[in-house]
C-alpha cells in the first residue's frame, strides 16, 4: 500500500508483498513483509524495478552459508517516493530514486565520516542483514521500502529507472575501483576479465572515461558482442596461448569480474609493470596467486567492495551523462524461479530486472 503521513505518525508498520526463499532450495514464492513506519529521516518508495545479481542467487541458496530465511533479496531497487520524514530534505513525494547494496551504517566512524559508508564495520545491508533495531532487512523483490534518506540515491531525469537499476549494484562495483586505482584516465589501457553483468558494465564505464578497452573472456563467441556493440577495443580469448601472450605486459589493470575459480598468474601477466588487478568478482574458493606473479612487475592485487554514498550518486550522474546503461531482459514477478536458473547457466545478456510495479501486486493479488 501507500504509505501515509497518518500511518508514520502512528507509528503504524507498512505492509508490503514480497517474494521469499524459505530455504535453500532457493525457490522464491510470495511472503508478507511489514515494513516500518516512516520515521523523520526515513524515505518511503514505492518499488518499480528491481535487478537480479548474481549474488541473490548465492544467497537465496546459502551458497556463502550465511543466510538468514525467509529471505527476500534485491539490492538494485528502482522507485518512486511516496512519502519522506519531515528532517528529510533531499527527496520528496514524487522523486526518481534508487537504493542499492546498503540501507544503514553508524554514521559516525572514520569509514563514514569520509563517505565510506560501505567499509563501516556495523555496515547493515538491503537484505540478509540484521538491522539496528534487531530486525532482519527485506530486499528488493517486494512492493516497497522504507530506508534513511542517507541510503537513497536520486536518480537523474536521463536515467531510466529499468536500465538503471542494476548500476547501483553492478556499476558502483566496477566505478569504484576505476575511480581509486587510477583507471579512469583517458588513454589507459585497461582489461575486463569476464563480460557478464558486471563486465559488461565495466566495458561501457571505460569508454566513458575515454580509456582503451581490451576483453578478456573465455568464450570466444563473446568476441562479436564485446567488439561491435560494447565498444571495446580488443577481444582476447584466456584459453588462446598465443592471445595471451601477444596481450602480455600491455595493460595498466584488470578489473577482475569473474565469480569462478581460475588460476590468477596467467591474468597478472598481463599488466604493465606497477600494472594492478582489482578483484571485483567472489569466486568461492581461495585463490590461486604465486608470489612471484606479483612480484615480478611490482603488481598489485586488490579488492573493491561496491562503494560510498557519494561515489554512488556520482556514478548514476556519469552514467546518465555519458550513456551508460545496463543491457537488461525485463521480467515479470512469475518468471523470476526460472530467471534464477537461467542465471545460474549464465544464460541471460546481461541482467534480468523484475518489473515490480506492474506484475508483483497483480500477482499477488490473484
Amino acid at each position: 500500500m501507500a504509505p501515509t503521513a497518518a500511518s508514520a505518525a502512528a507509528g503504524e508498520e507498512q505492509q508490503a508483498v514480497g517474494l521469499a526463499a524459505r530455504d535453500s532450495s532457493g525457490h522464491l514464492s510470495h511472503f508478507a513483509i511489514s515494513r516500518r513506519s516512516t520515521g523523520d529521516d526515513d524515505v518511503a518508495i514505492k518499488i518499480l524495478f528491481c535487478g537480479i545479481c548474481h549474488s541473490d542467487l548465492h544467497c537465496i541458496k546459502n551458497e556463502w552459508k550465511h543466510s538468514i530465511y525467509p529471505l527476500v533479496p534485491g539490492h538494485e531497487i528502482a522507485g518512486v517516493v511516496t512519502e519522506v520524514g519531515k528532517n528529510v530534505t533531499r527527496f520528496k513525494a514524487g522523486d526518481r530514486v534508487g537504493v542499492g547494496c546498503m540501507v544503514n551504517s553508524c554514521r559516525s566512524c572514520e569509514s563514514c565520516n569520509n563517505g565510506f559508508e560501505n567499509h563501516c564495520p556495523e555496515g547493515v545491508f538491503t537484505y540478509n542483514s540484521v538491522d539496528k533495531d534487531g530486525t532482519v532487512t527485506y530486499g528488493g523483490y517486494s512492493s516497497m521500502v522504507v530506508v534513511h534518506e542517507r541510503f537513497v540515491v536520486m536518480f537523474p531525469e536521463a536515467m531510466p529507472l529499468d536500465v538503471g537499476a542494476p548500476l547501483l549494484c553492478a556499476g558502483i562495483t566496477v566505478y569504484t575501483p576505476m575511480k581509486y586505482h587510477g583507471l579512469n584516465a583517458p588513454g589507459k589501457h585497461v582489461g575486463v576479465l569476464g563480460l557478464g553483468g558486471l563486465g559488461h558494465v565495466a566495458v561501457k564505464f571505460a569508454r566513458a572515461f575515454g580509456m582503451k578497452v581490451t576483453v578478456i573472456s573465455s568464450s570466444p563467441g563473446k568476441k562479436r558482442e564485446a567488439l561491435e556493440r560494447l565498444g571495446a577495443d580488443a577481444f582476447v580469448v584466456s584459453s588462446s596461448a598465443e592471445e595471451m601472450e601477444a596481450a602480455r605486459s600491455t595493460m595498466d589493470g584488470v578489473i577482475n569480474t569473474v565469480s569462478a575459480n581460475t588460476p590468477m598468474a596467467p591474468y597478472l601477466a598481463l599488466l604493465k609493470p606497477n600494472g594492478k588487478m582489482i578483484l571485483v568478482g567472489l569466486p568461492e574458493n581461495p585463490l590461486e596467486v604465486p608470489p612471484f606473479s606479483l612480484v615480478h612487475g611490482n603488481r598489485t592485487l586488490a579488492g573493491s567492495n561496491i562503494g560510498g554514498m557519494a561515489d554512488t550518486q556520482e556514478m548514476i550522474e556519469l552514467a546518465a551523462k555519458h550513456g551508460v546503461t545496463a543491457d537488461i531482459e525485463v521480467i515479470g514477478a512469475d518468471y523470476v524461479n526460472t530467471a534464477m536458473e537461467r542465471l545460474a547457466k549464465a544464460d541471460v545478456r546481461y541482467r534480468f530486472v523484475i518489473d515490480v510495479g506492474n506484475t508483483l501486486h497483480a500477482a499477488a493479488a490473484e
